[in-house]
């Protein structure tokens, strides 16, 4: 998406969750990938900065009294992103220190199911840190097609190494190796 339209969708997006959380919020901040990690390809996230009244140190605090003040309007806005714009993934909400970066305390909102992901009672959820050679690998992967997100092209990957005859060799070995295991 190009930075005028980002930015025209931002003043938008911002202008909702100003109505929606008078006196609360700071600043409103529509990302893409590339601004950060987290980010997919075709993806978008909403940052929202809360005011965080109180010293340093306050930052959990107040997210978590703003958590508890507008649970039943963050639950409303996270439908009204779905169904207006699904492009938008998560909504995170941040406090800032006073060189406006984002402090370590945020709430995460995940928006709508993945594509390309089957059903919860499928798959299991695996968290994995990657460094920027890795994350622009499965970018890579979401760029060609291949994939429609990062997980989808973990497991793609995954789907090709079990491919390799080398694997199936790997396997007996393991098998091998527990095996003697139980003799012991």
């Amino acid at each position: 998406m190009d930075r005028t339209a980002l930015d025209r969708l931002e003043s938008q997006v911002g202008e909702q969750v100003r109505a929606r959380f008078p006196g609360a919020v700071r600043q409103v901040i529509l990302m893409q990938h590339g601004d950060d990690p987290v980010v997919e390809p075709g993806e978008l996230m909403v940052r929202v900065v809360i005011e965080a009244p109180g010293e340093a140190g306050d930052e959990e605090r107040s997210l978590d009294a703003f958590g508890d003040a507008h649970k039943a309007a963050m639950r409303e806005f996270r439908r009204e992103l779905e169904d207006r714009l699904p492009e938008v993934r998560r909504i995170e909400f941040v406090t800032e220190d006073a060189g406006g970066e984002p402090r370590q305390s945020r709430m995460v909102m995940r928006i709508g199911p993945r594509p390309g992901d089957r059903t919860a009672g499928e798959l299991t959820p695996v968290m994995a840190r990657l460094g920027p050679v890795d994350l622009e690998t499965l970018d890579a992967l979401i760029a060609a097609g291949i994939a429609a997100n990062r997980a989808d092209a973990v497991r793609w990957a995954l789907a090709r190494i079990r491919e390799r005859p080398a694997f199936e060799q790997l396997r007996e070995r393991v098998r091998e190796i527990e095996e003697l295991k139980t003799q012991f």
